[in-house]
């Protein structure tokens, strides 16, 4: 793919994604004008737009464009690492480990002490799920033992959130847990804001830092290595950028499904299939739809808030199964 075209394209998806953002301020119960929303926080003046605009719009939108740059992001990466179409950020456990700690951290009563228990609950479930995957697959595993021992522990999670709801003694708790697992941007502040972002920009640097390593293993395993590719350390990075990023966005938001699976298989045509420049691309795709499926679940009339989770779901459930009929057609 040309540099020129590359370059358009990022830029054509950034610009989509500032205005997407920008709308996400502005649209809501209440429309706000956004310059002179800003004019007077800035200047001290606090109104009811300031306080929704700084308490509720803006670290809501802040955090669908860091959550849904790391499912994309990270979907590319393990579809690229695996060399799996359907491969997804939640293919190694990590997903289902941070979903778990913060099921626990709802169990316990611990997230009713303090607000960021929650996010904290689910960050360590994900550090956990990885020193489990090492546990269960080795140090030097190849890709086959790395998704069997992610089926085992996607497993594991599921049957310990299940244990969670079956012996909690609280209503309120389950209701809580259940809502929690279709995933959700609501009532979240700046506070885990600051949380994720050192986890999920550390998750971005280790993704973007094995680009080019990408693009070579995509010629093989053998031809990698005698390029001077480590395939362990390799694997190794992008198992704990995964963890450090997808982990925190899991643990701030809950589950959110699809968003890495679908956004790579729309972008891929137009990157060529490079997979250092779908990185990017994912990233950028990822944070615009998130945004956008947040902004349409604050703006779809239901009595109660659609759940961000269910609304990606619903979008990527047909695009799953037009592409398992695409590789069957493939392979007649």
């Amino acid at each position: 793919m040309r540099r020129s075209s590359y370059f358009l394209l990022c830029s054509g998806l950034a610009a989509v994604l500032a205005a997407t953002f920008i709308f996400a301020l502005k649209v809501g119960e209440m429309n706000l004008p956004l310059i002179r929303t800003f004019a007077d926080f800035f200047s001290g003046h606090k109104t009811d737009a300031t306080v929704i605009l700084m308490d509720i719009r803006l670290p809501r939108a802040i955090l669908a464009v860091l959550v849904g740059g790391t499912l994309g992001l990270a979907g590319a990466a393990m579809q690229g690492l695996l060399r799996n179409p359907l491969a997804e950020p939640g293919v190694l456990g990590v997903t289902g480990g941070a979903a778990l700690g913060a099921v626990v951290v709802f169990y316990s009563g611990l997230a009713s002490c303090f607000a960021l228990a929650l996010p904290a609950g689910g960050m360590l479930g994900a550090f956990l799920s990885v020193f489990l995957l090492y546990l269960f697959a080795g140090y030097m595993s190849n890709v086959q033992t790395l998704i069997l021992a992610g089926v085992a522990l996607n497993t594991l999670a599921f049957a310990g959130t299940s244990l969670a709801l079956n012996l909690s003694h609280n209503p309120y708790a389950s209701l809580e847990i259940v809502y929690w697992q279709m995933g959700s941007l609501a009532d979240r502040s700046f506070h885990h804001v600051a949380l994720v972002l050192p986890f999920i920009l550390a998750g971005w640097i280790l993704f973007l830092w094995d680009s080019h390593a990408l693009d070579v293993l995509t010629l093989g395993d053998e031809t990698a290595a005698s390029l001077g590719i480590s395939l362990r350390k390799l694997r190794n990075r992008l198992i704990w950028a995964t963890a450090l990023s997808v982990g925190a966005a899991v643990s701030v938001c809950g589950s959110i499904g699809f968003v890495g699976l679908v956004v790579p298989h729309l972008l891929r045509p137009f990157v060529k299939n490079e997979q250092s420049k779908l990185l990017g691309t994912s990233a950028l795709g990822g944070a615009i739809m998130l945004l956008l499926a947040d902004t349409g679940v604050r703006l779809i009339p239901t009595v109660v808030e659609l759940k961000l989770g269910v609304l990606t779901s619903l979008v990527g459930a047909p695009f799953f199964i037009a592409l398992i009929f695409k590789m069957r057609r493939s392979m007649t």
